[in-house]
C-alpha cells in the first residue's frame, strides 16, 4: 500500500482515536477536579453532607483523596486508548459502580428528611452518569478503531 492510500485511510481512524481520548479526558479532568476541590477545600462540601467541624472536613477531605486514587485507570485510558483497553474498562465498570452506588444511596433514605443530602447525592448520579455515557461511547469508538485497524493491517502488501 503507498504511503498515501495509507494515510487517507489511517487519518480518519486516528480521528476517532482523538475522539475518544477526548471523551476520556472530559470525564477525567471533572474527577480530578472535583477530588482537588473535595480535598483541598471540604468545607464547602460538609454542609450537603450534614457533616460539621473537622471530623466533616476530614471525612469529605478524604472522599476527595478517593476521586484522586479512583482516577489512575482513567489517566491510563487517556494516555494511550488503544494500547491501554483494559484501564478504560477497568474506568466504565468503576463508574457504573458508582453511578449504582449513588442510586442505591439515594433511596436508603428520606428525601424530605434530608433535602439537602438526597440534592448532593442526585448530582454525583448524573454526572457520574453522563461520564458513564461517555465512556461508554469511548469504548465503542476504541472497539470501532481496532476493528478498523485489523482491517487495514490484514489488507497490507
Amino acid at each position: 500500500m503507498n504511503l498515501i492510500v495509507y494515510n487517507q485511510i489511517m487519518f480518519p481512524k486516528n480521528k476517532i482515536r482523538i475522539v475518544a481520548s477526548i471523551l476520556i479526558s472530559t470525564v477525567f479532568i471533572i474527577n480530578i477536579q472535583a477530588g482537588i476541590d473535595f480535598y483541598l477545600n471540604p468545607e464547602k462540601y460538609t454542609a450537603a453532607y450534614e457533616l460539621s467541624g473537622i471530623p466533616g472536613e476530614i471525612s469529605v477531605a478524604g472522599v476527595g483523596l478517593l476521586f484522586i486514587m479512583w482516577n489512575v485507570p482513567y489517566a491510563f485510558a487517556l494516555w494511550n486508548p488503544v494500547k491501554n483497553t483494559i484501564s478504560l474498562l477497568q474506568a466504565i465498570i468503576m463508574q457504573a459502580f458508582g453511578v449504582i452506588g449513588e442510586t442505591t444511596l439515594l433511596y436508603r433514605f428520606s428525601d424530605l428528611e434530608f433535602p439537602h443530602l438526597a440534592s448532593s447525592i442526585k448530582r454525583f448520579i448524573f454526572f457520574d452518569g453522563a461520564g458513564l455515557i461517555l465512556l461508554l461511547l469511548a469504548a465503542f469508538l476504541m472497539y470501532r478503531y481496532t476493528k478498523e485497524q485489523r482491517g487495514v493491517d490484514s489488507h497490507a502488501v
